[in-house]
């Protein structure tokens, strides 16, 4: 099982990951994809990423926003999974032309 990071950890991983926010136990990103459609694929290619490595993000859908929710439940916190994933969905959002 994947290690819960402390406050600083958390702080330090999150300077590398511009336009995320810790809320609580989670961190979070909003993306507003060039369309609807720009958006729906830009989810299916996270949940290809997400199943691959094994660590599902919470994701709501709205129009052409899309907010990415991380946190690794059966850790009880935030670990490297969910920093790890959060880069990955930020090189996906770059590719869709994600805002």
């Amino acid at each position: 099982m994947a290690e819960p990071l402390d406050d600083a950890a958390i702080t330090g991983r999150l300077r590398e990951l511009p336009g995320w926010t810790r809320d609580g136990g989670q961190i979070r990103r909003r993306v507003r994809a060039p369309s609807f459609m720009a958006g729906i694929e830009l989810v299916r290619e996270v949940a290809r990423a997400a199943e691959d490595a094994d660590h599902h993000p919470d994701i709501d859908i709205r129009w052409r926003t899309v907010t990415f929710a991380l946190s690794t439940h059966s850790a009880g916190g935030l670990t490297g999974k969910d920093f790890d994933l959060a880069a990955r969905i930020d090189e996906i959002a770059a590719r869709h032309g994600a805002e």
